[in-house]
């Protein structure tokens, strides 16, 4: 058991300790205080007083982009292809040979048709000749001019399938398939490749039966494509008259203006309006990121007070603020990268 003398030393240490401690935290904190708002200068920015602005609800539709003109290339004669003149991405201009078939068996069934034509051609003639010298029937010159008629017909039409035999561009195009190539047997209904025209797109979506009274025919709507960062349009030129049973959803084509640098296949989103509805913008600028962090600038009595917000939609230039501000503050628009917390302003007009 210790002495009271021991105990009043103990006591005088433990204060000592707790003197030194208690400085210590005392000058650190002195060393970590930021300077006071009224030291910081004065910022000249502009503000803007937010209200609720009514606006167009959308809601994002996706499509695929597809050529307006695109062909399934099929030859109408059976053949084996003797030359396949094209490949998959190949620019190809209308009636320019894309495929050639054998040929022989139709050439041979032509030149059978000419050698027959040409027979009944001299029968004829000479048979006109007698008819008038009465030497022969006129019944027999009748049936001889009908068999001409009719080797002249086979000409025509072996000449016809002749030509079938060099399948051909329909419109300038490109080739994106290929589906056969040299030593197949073409035939009716058998496809040889795939061509589209890739200076008229189009966006093709499903839109759910929900939102297709809001839309029609002629309507402009936005386009969203991830590889595009300029703002597209398209113009809704076709609605499916019937929903898909499956899916309760209806096709509509939307055109796209030339020159959007698009690629048949590519995704993308169509805006369908929904309805109105209110909300509070502001121009996309005024709001800071930071991390995963969303913030603004709300100016109170010429100070700048941080903000912590959480947006929503962009639109023209402009996003959607639905929560941390309320309507009628006054929000910091230009000069918020030289801002801090509780830093005066200066309001510019």
């Amino acid at each position: 058991m210790s002495t009271p003398h021991e105990a009043a030393i103990r006591w005088r240490w433990f204060l000592l300790v707790c003197l030194l401690i208690s400085g210590s935290l005392t000058a650190c904190h002195k060393e970590n205080v930021s300077p006071s708002a009224a030291q910081l200068p004065t910022v000249a920015v502009r503000i803007q007083t937010i209200q609720p602005q009514q606006h167009l609800a959308t809601e994002e539709v996706v499509g695929t982009v597809r050529a307006r003109l695109r062909a399934t290339v099929e030859a109408k004669v059976s053949g084996r292809i003797e030359k396949m003149l094209v490949a998959p991405g190949q620019k190809v201009k209308t009636g320019e040979l894309l495929a050639q078939l054998d040929a022989r068996e139709i050439q041979a069934r032509l030149d059978q048709s000419l050698a027959l034509r040409e027979q009944l051609s001299r029968e004829t003639e000479r048979l006109r000749l007698l008819v008038k010298d009465r030497a022969v029937s006129l019944q027999e010159f009748d049936a001889t001019e009908s068999r001409h008629r009719v080797a002249v017909a086979s000409v025509t039409e072996a000449e016809t399938m002749l030509g079938y035999t060099r399948v051909t561009a329909p419109f300038d195009a490109v080739v994106t398939r290929k589906l056969a190539d040299v030593g197949d047997l073409a035939a009716p209904g058998k496809p040889l490749m795939e061509l589209e025209d890739p200076a008229a797109l189009r966006l093709e979506a499903d839109v759910p039966e929900t939102h297709i009274a809001r839309i029609q025919l002629g309507d402009k709507l936005p386009v969203r494509v991830a590889t595009s960062v300029a703002g597209l349009e398209g113009i809704i030129s076709e609605i499916a008259p019937a929903a898909d049973s499956s899916s309760r959803t209806f096709l509509v084509k939307l055109d796209l203006q030339p020159g959007t640098n698009l690629r048949s296949g590519q995704f993308a989103r169509v805006a369908v309006p929904v309805g109105e509805s209110s909300a509070l913008r502001v121009p996309v600028g005024a709001v800071l990121q930071r991390g995963q962090m969303e913030l603004v600038f709300v100016e109170t009595n010429r100070v700048a007070q941080l903000r912590l917000v959480k947006t929503g939609k962009r639109l023209s230039g402009e996003v959607e603020l639905v929560s941390g501000v309320e309507a009628g503050e006054r929000v910091v628009t230009e000069g918020t990268a030289q801002l801090r917390d509780g830093q005066p302003v200066e309001i510019r007009p």
